[in-house]
């Protein structure tokens, strides 16, 4: 990993999301990935570190990685990207499963769907998208200089769950083995809940994907 790419995780909410902040330690032009709960920490972390946040990328639709999305785009004046089949589930309570977390609600649409290889870029940085569906139908990763952001679709020794109506296991092992096990070996995974690992480790180790 790059010295110059800053990567600042934070964990929020009853459900342990990793939201990450993800800039050029140069510009300071960067991202947000999955803004869980506590909109105010989040703000107050990225103008402390003095961060230019124009983007917000959300790997997946799911209540727990869009809880404070509103708040932190009103405040950042930032564009929302998130996977073009999981679109809809910003506006749908039902879709979004909020009804598991803190009551139901929605959020604004995105104002940009993504697609299998589009570019995001932080500064001198750029990440591509790989669709990784299966824990949801529109689940995305971004991979570039020597990391990938995995979502929910792969952590240290696990994966997202697949127990959802839109879920499927079949489709989530599939998007590992071939978009996330692909990567180079020492590409460190940062996933949407949990510790970071690798995908050597998650390769070799992994007791979920067969």
């Amino acid at each position: 990993m790059d010295d110059d790419l800053i990567i600042e995780i934070l964990e929020v909410g009853p459900f342990f999301v990793n939201c990450y902040l993800v800039a050029d330690a140069e510009t300071k032009e960067g991202f947000i990935i999955d803004p869980g709960w506590a909109p105010e920490l989040i703000i107050e972390f990225a103008g402390r570190r003095g961060l230019k946040i124009d983007k917000i990328v959300i790997t997946h639709g799911h209540a727990d990685h869009i809880a404070a999305l509103d708040e932190v785009r009103r405040h950042f004046g930032a564009t929302v990207y998130i996977g073009e089949k999981d679109a809809g589930m910003l506006t749908d309570p039902e879709a979004n499963l909020s009804r598991l977390a803190d009551g139901q609600f929605t959020v604004a649409a995105a104002e940009r769907v993504l697609r299998e290889g589009d570019k995001m870029s932080a500064g001198r940085f750029e990440f591509t998208v790989l669709e990784t569906p299966g824990h949801s139908p529109g689940s995305i990763s971004l991979f570039g200089h020597g990391v990938v952001f995995t979502g929910d679709a792969l952590f240290l020794g696990s994966n997202g769950r697949t127990d959802f109506a839109s879920s499927s296991l079949e489709t989530l092992v599939d998007s590992i083995k071939k978009k996330l096990f692909t990567l180079p070996e020492d590409t460190v995974v940062f996933p949407g809940h949990g510790p970071d690992t690798t995908i050597e480790q998650e390769r070799d180790f992994n007791p979920f994907v067969e």
